[in-house]
């Protein structure tokens, strides 16, 4: 985990998951009780993805089960789903949003970006320990459990209807948000209690960004 804000989300929300923080200067008193490195700057560049590497960076223990095909017992009112979104800045922001929105999980299809990928994590800006995440083929399986288990299924579309309730006062919610291209499969697409479309300005844009698209539908749900 890079960076040192992201790392204060993760001490903030996951503090017993940093195993060590490698740096290039000596660290404030507020990463004292870990283990700690001092690096030059060749080698963080060597350890780093980033082209550009913050000077501070948290070797973070893997979260448990997140590759698993079963749900956690802890499920959480709020729940984000989504069906192979490629683009790892996308799958980040949204994760971020997420967390942000007071979503608890979120479940992913392995031909989603992987959330533990180097671009995908830096996208999350330290979130992606805030809630949990199953990343597997079975998605549609986890799906319908929760439908069966209460939670309003809440499918995004342009040829949705543009109703904002769907996604409000809800005790159990799963927003579903469909690959950037395709949008949602139509085994998703049927399986859904609402499709919603969020109204634009016809003629200046023909859709949005699937990152924002979620960020406004996970807004609304908290009104």
């Amino acid at each position: 985990m890079e960076g040192s804000r992201a790392i204060q989300q993760i001490i903030s929300s996951n503090p017993d998951e940093i195993l060590e923080i490698l740096s290039t200067k000596p660290l404030p008193a507020l990463y004292g009780k870990y283990a700690q490195r001092l690096v030059t700057e060749s080698q963080l560049h060597s350890i780093c993805s980033a082209k550009t590497p913050q000077e501070t960076v948290a070797v973070v223990r893997l979260p448990v089960d997140c590759y698993s095909d079963h749900l956690p017992d802890k499920l959480g009112a709020k729940i984000l789903l989504l069906e192979d979104i490629q683009d790892p800045g996308n799958a980040g922001t949204l994760i971020r949003s997420a967390a942000a929105f007071g979503f608890s999980g979120a479940i992913l299809t392995e031909k989603c970006a992987d959330h533990l990928s180097p671009k995908c994590v830096q996208s999350t800006a330290g979130t992606v320990l805030s809630l949990w995440v199953r990343r597997t083929s079975h998605y549609l399986e986890l799906a319908e459990a929760l439908k069966l288990g209460g939670y309003v299924l809440v499918a995004t579309d342009i040829g949705g209807v543009e109703d904002n309730s769907v996604l409000q006062h809800r005790d159990k919610l799963l927003l579903a948000m469909g690959n950037e291209a395709s949008g949602l499969s139509g085994t998703l697409m049927k399986a859904a209690d609402h499709i919603l479309r969020i109204p634009i300005a016809q003629g200046k844009a023909e859709s949005l960004n699937v990152a924002a698209c979620g960020a406004i539908c996970m807004y609304l749900s908290t009104l």
